[in-house]
């Protein structure tokens, strides 16, 4: 449905609520788009950094593990705030202080700083993904939550290309306008979140979607504000230890994360310099090369949604080892396939980046699912710390061996976590696609 004024004016709750739901959607989009945007930038900056401040690729890989980790551990307890507190100030507050962090950044040249503004920025970084995972749940029914939740997770790739893009075209200028550009954008993106989205359905004065029904029509239903869910500290203590700690299939999809961003984070972060030195490219070009690694992730997200929902009945996990393989088959032809002209190399790092997103988006979804709304956002957010421990091998990790042993041995390490991650995930295979009918 369009967002329209008639709509939000609308006497019908079903068309105000539909309104609402498309307008949270886009905007959450956008705002987590921008979250990447003043995040994904340092790896643009990074050869200019090194050249001009002489930082190594191990300095360099430490911040990005000090950064990741940090950020995981923030994601996961804001997890635990943004399922109590209002999500957009949640979200306001951490983009502005993201933003804070990049213009200081830019402005810096010590080794230190660089380090300390740069782990505080992964601090606020995890005010992204909770508060919004939270919104989401709130306002889309459990059977639409692959599709329309993977539509939201294209923010993801649409952030870290906008980041390739813009940094792509004003590092001639110098690495410090990698953070200066991005963090006025930033900043004009705060405003518009404080306006534009609100929290759950009851806080624009509309019912809550009915979660008894099973069915699709029924998924749909609304009961009316008095019977929104208020959980008590003792019932949210308890559905937390059930739902999210001893949950079995939780502790997977966590752990099955911790590969997938294995792949995603060594093309996201060290793309750039890997295409510079590995393959010759000019820095711009390698730049724009990975925007389409992540602009295909943006389909692949589309795709994997579809899929799950259409042809897997929500069993997420099951599209997360497809794709998971394939994503791997590709990062090896990239590997190994050296007598390939540039341009077919091209294609297959496009290629693994269509499918690693899948699950990617994915996994955070079924997170969700197996929690419920009632927890979700402590849930992704236990996901996601996972997910970051990566940058402990993404990060130093890997400037480490790429510095020692060079670029092919990373890639094959790269290759190798793919099909581990694969396996994780299919030990989930037989699982349920949600946790609602347990919910109790």
């Amino acid at each position: 449905m369009a967002l329209t004024s008639s709509a939000i004016n609308s006497d019908d709750p079903k068309r105000k609520f539909a309104y609402w739901q498309n307008r949270t959607l886009i905007s959450t989009i956008i705002c987590y788009a921008v979250f990447y945007l003043v995040r994904k930038n340092l790896s643009m900056a990074m050869p200019g950094i090194e050249e001009d401040l002489g930082i190594t690729k191990i300095q360099l890989g430490v911040f990005l593990s000090l950064h990741g980790v940090v950020y995981g551990i923030s994601k996961f307890l804001s997890g635990f705030v943004a399922d109590k507190f209002s999500s957009r100030h949640l979200l306001v507050f951490g983009l502005l202080m993201c933003s804070m962090c990049n213009i200081v950044f830019g402005s810096s040249s010590t080794l230190m700083l660089f380090g300390v503004v740069w782990v505080i920025n992964g601090l606020f970084q995890g005010m992204g993904f909770p508060p919004i995972a939270r919104l989401l749940t709130h306002w889309i029914p459990p059977k639409e939550l692959a599709t329309k939740m993977s539509r939201w997770n294209t923010s993801h790739s649409i952030g870290a290309g906008l980041a390739y893009i813009v940094c792509g075209c004003v590092v001639s200028l110098g690495w410090r306008w990698c953070f200066y550009v991005p963090s006025t954008i930033a900043l004009l993106c705060v405003v518009f979140i404080w306006f534009s989205i609100g929290d759950t359905p009851k806080s624009v004065g509309l019912p809550e979607m009915d979660e008894i029904g099973r069915d699709s029509k029924k998924d749909k239903q609304m009961v009316s504000a008095a019977a929104s869910e208020e959980l008590s500290s003792a019932e949210y203590k308890r559905l937390l230890i059930k739902k999210v700690f001893n949950n079995k299939a939780v502790w997977i999809l966590g752990v099955a994360n911790i590969f997938v961003y294995i792949l995603r984070f060594a093309i996201l972060d060290w793309g750039p310099m890997l295409l510079k030195e590995w393959k010759g490219l000019s820095l711009a070009n390698a730049g724009w090369i990975v925007a389409a690694f992540e602009i295909a992730g943006v389909f692949g997200i589309l795709l994997s949604g579809w899929v799950t929902d259409k042809f897997f009945n929500g069993k997420a996990q099951r599209v997360c080892v497809i794709s998971l393989l394939l994503a791997s088959f590709f990062i090896f032809l990239f590997w190994k396939i050296s007598f390939a002209p540039p341009w077919l190399n091209i294609v297959f790092l496009i290629l693994s980046g269509f499918f690693i997103y899948g699950p990617q988006a994915l996994g955070g979804i079924a997170t969700a699912n197996m929690a419920t709304r009632k927890v979700a956002a402590t849930a992704v957010g236990f996901h996601g710390l996972w997910g970051y421990m990566s940058t402990l091998i993404t990060g130093v990790g890997v400037g480490v061996v790429t510095a020692k042993f060079g670029w092919s041995c990373t890639l094959g390490f790269v290759f190798y976590a793919g099909l581990v991650g694969a396996f994780v995930f299919a030990l989930m295979w037989k699982c349920k696609a949600d946790g609602y009918d347990d919910d109790v």
